[in-house]
């Protein structure tokens, strides 16, 4: 074409000169019309050298006619618009240059990681298809022939030394490893890639493909190096010897001379892709010897061995022994003459990781361990045996050491057996706790919460857990050795986490949050109007109201509790919470005064100086009782808001409080108490009605002050909402024997008396008092003219000097007063 290649778009040019006739058939056209559209959308859309403005028109076009390509060829003749268009749109991307000068280059594969990808592909070349482990003869005038596509792939000699090193590598992995020679030429490539990597003028295109390359490299070296026993035999271990650089080089250059910038301004500065290489070899021999040990476990089947078989168990130990001293022999013997070379004491190193691995294994079985026979004695003493094997190792290692290898001998601890007792006591404890706490994940999948039968009112889970307590310190002190507090603590802390995970248990069953209604929006009352007044005069009850008035009546007539399963079953948790705190009573006294204990001072010391307290179980005893709190909160919150809502929330003051007031929901109230204290126990009925009675009043306090559109109050209904709490407070000083008395009632009827007082105020005294506690609660002191009070926040906590409280009662006033006020001050909506 006599053009010069660097200004020769080639994908472009095939389009123009190849046509639809020169293939066998259109498909075949079609499928490589598309990839040489997808060529140009590589490295002129995707994979750009010079970035691309998102708005750029040209690159718009571009992608749609590749869209459109996959329908159908676009017409590449002489005469096709099409043709025209996406000539224009590919010559006028590919000759942009980056500071908007003249270029005599185009730019339409030198993107990255696009033009790395192509230019492998070429180095590929230089392999002989025949035997693909061989380079040709001519790969001096091939790579050089390569070098002329490097301006127009955007290649220089530090990127061709990535790529060529990358090939090299490849080319080793992909032929199953089987010439060295190639790995020690990439090695040698990966020379000349350090140097370039120390340069200061590095692209960022350049490092991420450095990066990518080594990091590569790296990983698969290590997946060998971190188990070259198991890639490498007695003939083949040469390769560690050809290996071991590679990953150490590649290790050097990530860890010295790679970094990465986050970006321009980055307060994270240069960040570190690899870690040093200082201990490489040493973790290499580690992890490679951790890895043959835990093999040959595997093969013994160590892990899969029952404890109860101690006979089985025993003498896989035995054969472990011997299989880690053939496998420190052999890593003396093959190993560890290469790998001297980098680490000084590379079969010291060896032996301390085998001594480490086979004590660990030791420690196992030893703590699976109940008594003391041949089986355990005949296993020490060839742990003994191995253990001298492995320091003999270490010393001949060490011989060339400054410290004469006392460095390294300190890392293997001894194979004592001098606190076994105390071992194997440890280890009684954790079985039994262990079968506890199974049984606490089966408890936790199938309990229901059903008591266990009339005459004993909580779970069957509780019994069996505190049986298998008391068997535990029973069997505890008939074991035939000294017990010291120490043991008997230990004992203690254990039965306390496991009692204080089963509390948890039981106390999960949700919060009072879940069963209390969401607050309605705060709306006016529009009750004085002449046109409600008609049409409540014509409609005294709406279907809603008549059906609620029929329910409140049938209910009244025929009275039965409205105790839900669910709530029943919340009842038997707190039964049960009780059960717990009265057995752990039991057990703490018999560790407390068990005359085998021989000391009490570590005892004495976990209790503090000056504490009046001799529990064992004090923190777990807290817990116990917040659980209760806990759970009769949630289980009266659920009776009054959930099973008693159709006779109360619900119900209550709907359309007027003359037709619907509150003996029918009292009556109700009467049967559930009389449940409650049929189905809990003496201790638990006390806490459990005073939540009761919390309940109750608060759902009052919500059905006065966040009632919805259903209620209205007007002033005179004062003296009867106050005639029914009354008389909900006389259904709790007078229920059970003395369970609450009439100051505790009181005080918690405080605030709901505060709030029906307000209900009995007129509407001028009500706005005033709210504008005054707003204004204070705000800070604004007064109001002038023209300003509007702000909307209290709600709270929640309501009282008659909230002003959120009092705005509440003025929106469930329906007089014209309330109505003009909050409809001036907030522009409240009206109610539908």
């Amino acid at each position: 074409m006599g053009r010069r290649s660097e200004t020769i778009i080639l994908p472009l040019e095939l389009l123009r000169q190849l046509k639809p006739s020169e293939f066998n058939d259109m498909s075949d056209y079609h499928f490589w019309q598309r990839r040489q559209l997808k060529i140009l959308e590589a490295g002129l859309l995707n994979h750009p050298s010079i970035p691309l403005e998102k708005s750029n028109s040209l690159a718009k076009r571009l992608r749609e006619i590749i869209r459109a390509s996959k329908s159908k060829p676009i017409d590449t003749g002489k005469n096709s618009d099409t043709m025209r268009t996406l000539c224009n749109c590919v010559v006028s991307l590919s000759w942009r240059s980056a500071n908007e000068t003249s270029s005599d280059a185009c730019h339409w594969a030198d993107g990255f990681p696009l033009n790395t990808h192509i230019y492998i592909s070429l180095l590929q070349a230089i392999f002989d298809i025949r035997d693909e482990t061989l380079v040709l003869d001519e790969v001096d005038e091939l790579l050089e022939l390569m070098k002329k596509t490097w301006s127009t792939l955007g290649i220089n000699r530090s990127i061709h030394n990535v790529c060529f090193t990358w090939v090299l590598f490849q080319q080793y992995v992909a032929t199953n490893q089987m010439e060295p020679d190639l790995l020690c030429a990439a090695y040698n490539m990966l020379t000349e890639v350090a140097i370039d990597a120390k340069k200061i003028d590095r692209e960022a295109a350049y490092v991420k493909l450095l990066m990518s390359m080594l990091v590569s490299m790296q990983k698969w070296a290590e997946m060998r190096l971190l188990h070259y026993h198991e890639y490498f035999n007695k003939t083949t271990v040469g390769g560690v010897e050809n290996l071991l650089p590679l990953a150490l080089s590649s290790m050097k250059i990530l860890g010295e001379d790679v970094t990465i910038k986050e970006g321009e301004g980055s307060k994270k500065g240069d960040t570190m892709l690899v870690d040093s290489t200082s201990d490489c070899v040493d973790h290499y021999i580690r992890s490679s010897l951790k890895n043959a040990f835990a093999k040959i476990i595997a093969n013994e089947n160590l892990k899969n061995a029952k404890v109860g078989e101690r006979a089985e168990v025993s003498e896989a130990l035995l054969q472990l022994a011997k299989e880690t001293e053939d496998l420190a022999v052999r890593e003396r013997e093959l190993f560890s003459p290469i790998l001297k070379r980098w680490h000084p004491t590379a079969a010291g190193v060896a032996a301390v990781t085998l001594h480490q691995c086979y004590g660990a294994v030791l420690k196992q079985y030893l703590a699976g361990t109940s008594i003391l026979n041949s089986e355990i004695v005949e296993v020490l003493q060839r742990a003994a045996k191995l253990e001298k094997v492995l320091v003999q190792m270490v010393v001949e290692d060490s011989e060339e050491c400054e410290d004469g290898g006392k460095g390294i001998v300190r890392e293997m601890m001894p194979y004592e057996v001098d606190s076994i007792i105390m071992k194997l006591l440890r280890q009684w404890l954790d079985e039994r706790l262990n079968q506890a706490k199974e049984l606490l994940c089966r408890v936790k999948e199938t309990e229901t919460w059903n008591p266990k039968s009339k005459s004993e009112p909580y779970a069957q889970s509780v019994v069996e857990l505190m049986s298998i307590a008391k068997e535990m310190v029973n069997g505890f002190f008939e074991i035939p050795i000294g017990i010291t507090d120490d043991s008997v603590l230990d004992l203690a802390e254990g039965l306390e986490q496991l009692i204080q995970e089963y509390t948890t248990f039981v106390a999960s069953c949700g919060s009072k949050q879940s069963y209390l209604p969401s607050l309605p929006p705060l709306t006016r009352c529009n009750g004085d109007s002449k046109f409600f007044k008609l049409w409540r005069k014509a409609n005294p009850c709406t279907t809603r109201v008549a059906e609620i008035t029929q329910f409140m009546k049938t209910e009244g007539q025929h009275p039965h509790p409205s105790t839900s399963r669910g709530t029943q079953r919340l009842y038997i948790r707190i039964n049960s919470l009780h059960y717990l705190a009265s057995h752990l009573h039991s057990l703490d006294k018999t560790l407390s005064l068990s005359p085998r204990v021989s000391t009490r001072n570590r005892f004495s010391m976990h209790l503090g100086v000056g504490c009046t307290s001799s529990s064992y179980f004090e923190h777990v005893n807290a817990s116990i009782q917040a659980a209760c709190d806990h759970v009769s909160e949630v289980a009266a919150y659920r009776l009054i808001f959930l099973d008693s809502c159709p006779v109360f929330y619900e119900t209550l003051y709907v359309g007027d409080v003359a037709n619907s007031r509150l003996r029918p929901a009292i009556r109700i109230l009467k049967q559930n108490l009389a449940l409650l204290t049929a189905i809990l126990t003496d201790h638990a009925q006390a806490l459990a009605m005073k939540e009761v009675m919390k309940a109750s009043f608060e759902a009052f306090l919500m059905v006065l002050l966040a009632g919805g559109p259903s209620r209205t109050f007007q002033r005179s209904d004062h003296e009867m909402i106050e005639d029914d709490f009354d008389s909900l407070k006389r259904v709790f000083c007078t229920c059970g024997e003395g369970l609450l008395s009439e100051d505790i009632v009181q005080r918690e009827a405080e605030v709901v008396e505060g709030v029906i007082s307000l209900m009995g105020q007129t509407t001028e005294q009500l706005t005033e008092d709210f504008s005054i506690v707003t204004c204070e609660a705000s800070g604004i002191g007064s109001i002038s003219g023209g300003q509007k009070l702000p909307m209290p926040p709600t709270t929640g906590r309501w009282n008659r000097a909230d002003p959120n409280t009092i705005l509440r009662v003025l929106c469930h006033r329906n007089d014209r007063a309330a109505n003009n006020f909050l409809k001036k001050s907030f522009q409240l909506a009206k109610r539908n």
